[in-house]
């Protein structure tokens, strides 16, 4: 069992954008916002509950203006659901526990690694580097960048 969950305090603390991102189903503009072409290694967690979703080990630039992830660094933290609105059927990808609204997946990714391409607004994230995952309670996840190294 996990201890992520919607957090109230967390909510009242989103800016004006994350909030409309997450708990309205927004959509952040595209090539402006804090991780499209962020490089740094570590994990990005949802910014209202703190559960793990993706790790810069499985982020591309897909040249979409949005971060792009091949999968979910836990795969139980991420629910997909069929979405259609604006007129065109899509998967929605939100937080497990916190049921932030995270973006979409679509099935354009890089073949080698799945063909996914989850796109996800970066209003809805908030990144770990690596030499901070221990003191931030994410030290299981060190494994995955230790093993990365050792290549």
């Amino acid at each position: 069992m996990s201890n992520y969950t919607k957090d109230n305090d967390a909510i009242s603390r989103l800016t004006p954008e994350q909030f409309r991102v997450t708990q309205k189903s927004g959509t952040e503009r595209p090539f402006s916002n804090a991780y499209w072409d962020h490089d740094e290694a570590g994990i990005y967690v949802d910014i209202v509950s703190g559960e793990p979703l993706f790790s810069s080990l499985d982020k591309f630039d897909s040249h979409c203006g949005w971060p792009s992830f091949t999968k979910p660094v836990d795969p139980e933290n991420v629910d997909e659901k069929i979405d259609d609105s604006l007129g065109m059927v899509r998967t929605e990808v939100r937080s497990s526990h916190g049921d932030s609204h995270l973006g979409h997946v679509f099935d354009d990714g890089p073949q080698e690694a799945g063909g996914l391409r989850y796109c996800i607004n970066s209003a809805s994230l908030r990144f770990i580097p690596v030499d901070e995952l221990e003191s931030e309670g994410y030290g299981e996840y060190l494994k995955l960048f230790e093993s990365k190294e050792q290549k």
